[in-house]
């Protein structure tokens, strides 16, 4: 049957800017956008357990933001900056979601360098996640 789904489809409107920061957020956890959004809305909380495949796309972003940031700073010094107002907003946005991201997903995983661990704070396999 055409047009039949199985399951219904949730969906919700956000900002632009809101849209960044969950896209990068979804970027830094290695999911599959769907995934993210039904344990982030079933959980309230990602907690990601680190593949390799996760951390090069980390590094990778990373590697990306230092190329970028080290470009603007030779332009600053030689007083040549061909960056717009639009695109230094754009890149600041874009270094602190990806930055947020993997500082959300560090304080998620914090767990595995902690040698003791409080009742409050307990590790993905006790029911956080």
């Amino acid at each position: 049957m055409s047009g039949v789904h199985k399951h219904p489809t949730i969906s919700f409107r956000v900002s632009d800017r809101e849209r960044e920061m969950i896209e990068a957020k979804i970027l830094a956890s290695g999911m599959q956008k769907k995934d993210y959004f039904v344990r982030s809305c079933i959980y309230n909380r990602i907690c990601v357990v680190g593949k390799k495949e996760v951390i090069y796309k980390l590094v990778e972003e990373l590697q990306n933001m230092q190329t970028n940031i080290s470009e603007l700073i030779k332009q600053l010094e030689q007083q040549e900056v061909t960056l717009t107002a639009d695109g230094l907003a754009d890149m600041r946005n874009d270094c602190m979601d990806m930055l947020q991201a993997i500082i959300s997903m560090l304080d998620g995983a914090k767990y595995l360098w902690q040698g003791t661990q409080t009742d409050k704070e307990k590790s993905p396999d006790s029911g956080n996640c």
